[in-house]
């Protein structure tokens, strides 16, 4: 029977001290990027195996990570989980998902089941930007909150920087030549809303124009886009564009329009918010959209947690540049 890979073989194949290899194979100490990828592409050629209990009586740890969402369908949570493994996974550490359904009792649950299983560290995530509550208070593992965020300063929370994103289509907009700007959103009292509407209204200001309508506020679906596409009409604004505060919204208004009879994007230019594929690729004309990065901010939220793991945290809001994402709703 062949006799399994050594680390000290994995070390003399990627030409480094047996403690180098253990730290880039354990996500450990402040290595080189290159030297981690030897290691790792070392102990793949060989075969490498690392045997998990050995490596968790050597440093104390589980390599395993715990995730509480309150996004059932998955919308945000799964690209944010598929970002955090791919930080995580250079460093072979597993992540336990948990869906608490925005139930606080089932979370607590979630919470101490997580901590029994002696978890190194906990992301919790959500599907809205809106801050919250800290899950806990002084707890035994260090705490990073993704997309959404904590209420607590001291807290890490790395959240999208939705400003930035409406700065970003609002300028996309004047750049293609429009100049009379409708906002189309969610509810008024939502988070995302009044941050992106805002960032529209600044945007436009600091141009030395502004909206031309005031913000028509409803809801965060197609229904509404269509009803708000009537309304925007009824009024006889002489609109030329139109930012919508989310992709849903904006497909259905863009259905609104051409229902009455107006053609995108030549007589009306159309902008959404999410980038959500089926939206945008199910849009008549494709929408242009802005993309918040969930797959980055899942990404840079398991990142900082290895920091804090390894004695380093991070505190404050780490708020992350959205991308616009041009398509032929804007075309000129």
């Amino acid at each position: 029977m062949d006799r399994a890979v050594t680390i000290s073989q994995v070390a003399a194949l990627a030409g480094v001290s047996t403690g180098t290899a253990s730290k880039a194979l354990n996500g450990r100490g402040a290595l080189r990027p290159e030297t981690r990828l030897r290691v790792q592409q070392a102990a793949e050629q060989l075969g490498f195996v690392a045997n998990a209990a050995a490596r968790s009586l050597q440093t104390g740890r589980t390599y395993t990570v715990g995730m509480i969402t309150t996004d059932s369908i998955g919308r945000f949570s799964i690209p944010l989980l598929i970002g955090a493994e791919d930080a995580l996974g250079a460093g072979q550490m597993s992540v336990f998902l948990c869906d608490a359904r925005d139930d606080p009792i089932r979370e607590q649950y979630y919470l101490r089941t997580l901590l029994s299983r002696k978890v190194d560290g906990i992301i919790v995530t959500g599907r809205r930007t809106q801050a919250r509550q800290p899950i806990g208070r002084d707890l035994p593992v260090p705490v990073v909150y993704a997309f959404i965020s904590s209420a607590d300063g001291r807290d890490c929370s790395v959240v999208p920087d939705e400003a930035d994103g409406a700065r970003r289509a609002i300028g996309h907009l004047l750049a293609v030549g429009r100049r009379r700007i409708a906002h189309v959103t969610g509810p008024e009292h939502h988070h995302s809303a009044q941050m992106r509407a805002a960032g529209a209204v600044d945007t436009l200001a600091a141009e030395g124009l502004r909206l031309a309508t005031p913000v028509l506020y409803g809801e965060w679906s197609e229904a509404w886009g269509r009803q708000a596409a009537g309304i925007l009409l009824s009024t006889g604004a002489d609109v030329d564009a139109v930012f919508c505060g989310s992709d849903q919204v904006a497909r259905g208004l863009a259905e609104g329009l051409r229902d009455a009879g107006r053609e995108i994007p030549r007589d009306i230019a159309l902008v959404g918010f999410d980038n959500w594929d089926v939206m945008v690729d199910g849009s008549r004309p494709a929408l242009t959209s802005v993309d918040m990065d969930l797959e980055g901010i899942g990404r840079t939220a398991a990142e900082m947690l290895l920091a804090a793991i390894n004695g380093e945290p991070v505190h404050g809001h780490q708020a992350r540049p959205c991308r616009l994402v041009p398509r032929a709703s804007t075309a000129v």
